[in-house]
């Protein structure tokens, strides 16, 4: 009788192989520069570092009123701001197969591929127009808020 072997197994196809994606590092300038920025006009850094559990609501209300008028100068005076979004926040959209999804996060129970209908929780912020002050020679921005020393 002759005798059979079994097939041979499918070999497993071979990984597929997608080139590593290529990081950019953001230059630091900006960053410290806004930071700056906001320490100067509404004392953020002074605020976010202060241990504020141990102070009375009212208390930190007060600063935060200040922290807030100032971060919002900074804003205001620097940046030109408009919503990615249209639509009213709570409005029904759609959104099409190949939409943005850097300028729009699906969030819930997100199941399958787009076309999506959601509701709008957050319409979302761009920044239209930059304004940062240019830099004079030689300004060190690690240099946030400098030490004060009164004489």
């Amino acid at each position: 009788e002759p005798r059979t072997e079994p097939p041979a197994p499918a070999a497993a196809p071979a990984p597929v192989r997608t080139p590593p994606v290529r990081m950019s590092e953001a230059t630091p300038d900006g960053a410290l520069q806004l930071l700056g920025l906001l320490q100067r006009e509404a004392r953020f850094i002074d605020f976010v570092q202060e241990e504020v559990s141990a102070y009375p609501d009212a208390d930190v209300g007060a600063a935060a009123r200040l922290v807030h008028e100032g971060c919002r100068k900074v804003l205001r005076e620097n940046f030109t701001l408009a919503p990615v979004r249209g639509e009213a926040e709570g409005s029904r959209v759609s959104l099409p197969v190949g939409f943005d999804a850097a300028a729009v996060r699906v969030t819930g129970n997100v199941v399958g591929q787009p076309p999506f209908t959601g509701s709008l929780t957050h319409r979302g912020w761009q920044v239209v127009e930059l304004r940062l002050p240019k830099l004079a020679p030689g300004h060190e921005l690690k240099i946030v808020a400098p030490a004060e020393v009164e004489l």
